[in-house]
């Protein structure tokens, strides 16, 4: 019983052990595992965390500077060197030379608890909050960027995969063309000139499969690096497309979507931080305060001795304010340029909002039309076969037809692949 249950254990970690993509992946399955698998996004999150710890480190500075130092010495002569004069009755004065610390131990801790520091110490705090706030928008532009390449790649796959499905019809049809051709041919209706175009349309598909399957192939290797699985055996469950949901569901006013902008968001953060910035260099050229105490130890003179101060202490940076002023300024300056960075920013956002609903209206419509072409062309090839199967159409009429039919419904996969890429890149954009 017990080998029974270890032989299941080993089977059911076998299982495990398989390759994620040995199961087909939805759409909503990839954009979780990209989420928690890319690296991209997991670089970025390190650098939130990196973030949150300056902001940790930056609130230390409210409490105490401790310090502590000590020492021993020993030196070829004594420190102090003196000569006294000795008055003895009856011998006159004497001089008497006098040797004293020529070895020593010495020790102290020393804390200092800042009052007033030109409020560098909190306008530090704030600014490293900012930058921790900035940290976790840089997640969220970098999750919506690897959510809209997830996408691309998916609707890629699906897009190639529809094409195989292209081919694998034409592929029959040319083959009971290529059957009845070579009836004719055997019957002395028509000449050998009639099979080889039949063959060399077949190769010219042939070759088209090969390209479709080699661009799928490394489509499926694209998407599963970039989700983060194994990428042998991985597959996606293709999704039907060819009935894209209108776009206006998905529209949004661009004040609306601006709000939402990670990257309007971060310009903001900019103009904060410059801010900060300049207090902070304000701060520089502003007195310090600051009490303390401590505790002293030395031995200089084979005698223990030890005791206790505390003091305040004020520090004016009285040369700093020769180029203070110029400094100040420049972060001035700084904070200038970084609120004309976001009105510019803003400005650029709006246009590229714009700009990516108009391609999304434009690839919508694009479906509707490559729709009415396939109608048409697989009308026409209908028409063709019959009078190709009659007599009243020649070889190439009938040909060229499947050649019109291909190439509308590779036109309509393609519409509605470009049109799924560009409504993901039109949600990043309004920021969803």
């Amino acid at each position: 019983m017990k080998k029974t249950l270890i032989q299941l254990f080993l089977v059911a970690g076998m299982l495990c052990a398989c390759p994620a993509g040995a199961q087909p992946l939805t759409l909503e399955q990839c954009r979780a595992s990209a989420v928690e698998h890319n690296r991209t996004l997991r670089d970025s999150r390190f650098d939130f965390e990196a973030a949150r710890q300056d902001r940790r480190q930056a609130f230390t500075n409210y409490f105490p500077q401790i310090s502590a130092s000590g020492g021993a010495f020993q030196a070829q002569h004594g420190l102090v060197q003196a000569d006294f004069g000795l008055t003895i009755p009856q011998m006159g004065t004497m001089e008497m030379p006098l040797s004293l610390v020529k070895r020593g131990v010495f020790g102290g801790v020393m804390a200092v608890q800042p009052l007033f520091a030109g409020l560098k110490i909190v306008n530090g705090n704030k600014l490293a909050r900012v930058g921790e706030e900035v940290g976790a928008l840089q997640v969220r532009k970098t999750e919506a960027e690897v959510r809209e390449q997830t996408d691309t790649y998916f609707w890629q796959i699906v897009s190639l995969k529809e094409k195989l499905r292209t081919i694998e019809a034409v592929e029959r049809q040319l083959d009971e063309i290529h059957r009845q051709v070579a009836l004719s041919v055997d019957a002395g209706l028509v000449t050998t000139n009639d099979l080889l175009r039949v063959e060399l349309r077949q190769q010219e598909v042939a070759s088209n499969r090969l390209k479709v399957e080699n661009g799928l192939k490394v489509a499926r290797l694209l998407l599963a690096h970039h989700i983060g699985v194994d990428w042998q055996g991985f597959d996606i469950a293709a999704e039907n497309f060819a009935e894209p949901e209108a776009p206006g569901v998905y529209y949004v006013s661009v004040e609306e979507a601006l709000d939402r902008r990670a990257e309007y968001q971060l310009a903001e953060k900019n103009v904060e931080a410059q801010r900060y910035q300049k207090r902070i260099e304000r701060g520089k050229h502003l007195p310090t305060v600051g009490v303390g105490a401590g505790y002293l130890y030395y031995n200089m003179t084979d005698k223990d001795v030890d005791d206790g101060l505390v003091f305040a202490q004020v520090s004016v940076p009285i040369s700093d304010w020769w180029g203070g002023s110029h400094a100040l300024k420049k972060a001035r300056i700084r904070e200038q340029q970084a609120e004309n960075d976001r009105l510019q920013a803003r400005e650029m956002l709006s246009v590229e909002i714009e700009k990516t609903w108009s391609e999304v209206q434009e690839a919508y419509a694009q479906i509707q039309l490559a729709r009415r072409s396939v109608d048409s062309a697989t009308e026409n090839l209908r028409e063709n076969r019959s009078f190709y199967e009659a007599g009243t159409a020649p070889l190439t009429d009938l040909l060229d037809a499947e050649t019109l039919y291909t190439q509308s419904r590779d036109n309509f996969t393609s519409a509605c692949a470009a049109y799924r890429t560009s409504l993901a890149r039109y949600l990043r954009v309004t920021g969803r």
